[in-house]
């Protein structure tokens, strides 16, 4: 078998801080966008009356896309093995710039509900093929100390790109036009724009990270790639470590696919009745400036303290916040709506506590579980089962939200992150060195 063990790349060393911010932020853009712009729009263009789409429907199929993410390790290990992280990585931005636009300009057709999905499932693949490898362009060219002193910098900017996608996007398609197809269409060309700006960026300041030795045949190409999935479920303790990955953010997929449309849903209907602006103020700007600082806390926090010693900790800030969506259910109604300062403390809130407490989940995936020959494909590995739990829940998270009502449907989202804390608490830690590192 070839030796494809990581090989220093020869390319001059790049200071973190040219492209660790620039990366994670192009990495945010397309996942927010597909994620939670796309569902904001149906959302808002069926409430408008200008198509007629259901809530099931919408987080059914945002949820289906999300599943991209949990494919990775398909095609992650193949990556290792062809041009360079960074050749990827670019690339698959500018293919990104071309699926958003493509979108922009086919919102005005009839069946635009069915070809969006389909772009969207296309977007979807290719950023997760772009996570990958700027994740490995990450891993590979920062040591130990440095990824975590920048894990917080990481998880910050990513958030930099989100708040890009909620806040800028959506005031654009509030201020053109709430509930029209020609001002998301538009938005939908300003994403395509800046994302198209940070690939060029990139072209020149990215670093191209570690290499592996290129296969010198096709046995050699289906050897490497069975030999890491081999050595990924060699790794101690793995199935400890993966219930911890699987199971961290259990409550989450139900809270992302109907908490932010809640937000915007009609008083009648039980929602907290936002305009795209104020969504886009509150559930975007505010709540992205939090979590800027939720990020960066979380990170100084462990690396204080230590991930073993703070993870049960991480999780009590990761799950316990999202009660303030039980109490804004609970409370509006069209008789006694919630004012805008308390709508805006409440989603602030939660949103700083569950990137504080996010971190960890990114530490542990980064330092217990992908060190090895594969760093990069075992880190990728990790990304996908810890999105998995992603999908089925967030797909039926308006299922739910439709049957039950908005009120029942947050008891559930409390009663589903129990998992979390289990987890949290029996989580292994074969890689006892990494704590003494960051402590």
């Amino acid at each position: 078998m070839p030796n494809t063990a990581p090989a220093e790349s020869s390319s001059p060393v790049r200071n973190p801080w040219a492209w660790v911010p620039t990366g994670y932020f192009a990495e945010g853009i397309p996942y927010v966008m597909i994620t939670w712009v796309a569902a904001t729009m149906f959302k808002n263009l069926s409430d408008s009356g200008t198509v007629d789409i259901s809530l099931t429907e919408i987080t059914f199929w945002i949820g289906n896309v999300t599943l991209a993410w949990s494919l990775k390790p398909l095609w992650a290990a193949f990556l290792e093995m062809f041009k360079s992280k960074k050749w990827i990585a670019i690339a698959m931005e500018f293919v990104l710039v071309g699926l958003f636009a493509t979108l922009a300009f086919c919102l005005p057709l009839p069946g635009a509900f069915t070809i969006s999905v389909g772009i969207l499932w296309l977007m979807a693949f290719a950023s997760a093929t772009h996570d990958i490898c700027m994740d490995g362009v990450y891993i590979t060219s920062l040591d130990k100390s440095s990824q975590a002193k920048f894990v917080g910098i990481q998880g910050m900017f990513w958030n930099v790109g989100r708040f890009f996608s909620s806040t800028a996007i959506l005031m654009v398609a509030g201020i053109l036009g709430d509930g029209e197809i020609s001002s998301w269409s538009i938005a939908w060309c300003v994403a395509a724009a800046v994302l198209a700006l940070l690939a060029g960026y990139h072209l020149i300041f990215l670093p191209k990270g570690s290499a592996s030795k290129r296969p010198e045949s096709v046995k050699a190409v289906y050897t490497t790639f069975f030999d890491a999935w081999v050595d990924f479920f060699r790794k101690p303790q793995i199935w400890g470590m993966l219930a911890f990955v699987f199971l961290f953010r259990s409550g989450e997929g139900l809270l992302l696919g109907v908490g932010h449309l809640f937000l915007q849903a009609p008083i009648e209907e039980g929602g907290i009745g936002l305009t795209l602006v104020e969504k886009s103020v509150i559930d975007g700007g505010l709540s992205i400036i939090m979590g800027l600082a939720g990020g960066l806390l979380g990170g100084l926090f462990i690396s204080k303290f230590g991930l073993k010693k703070t993870l049960f900790t991480m999780a009590i800030c990761l799950n316990v916040p999202d009660l303030t969506y039980v109490y804004m259910s609970q409370v509006a109604s069209p008789e006694a709506p919630l004012s805008l300062v308390t709508i805006a403390s409440l989603v602030t809130i939660e949103k700083f506590f569950y990137s504080f407490g996010f971190v960890a989940n990114m530490l542990y995936m980064m330092q217990q579980i992908s060190p090895g020959k594969y760093h990069m494909t075992h880190y990728a590995f990790c990304t996908a089962i810890m999105n998995l739990v992603l999908w089925p829940t967030t797909a039926v998270s308006g299922f739910l939200a439709d049957q039950f009502g908005y009120q029942t449907f947050f008891i559930l989202v409390m009663i589903a992150t129990i998992p979390s804390f289990l987890a949290a608490w029996f989580a292994p830690f074969p890689q006892s060195v990494e704590d003494k590192m960051i402590s």
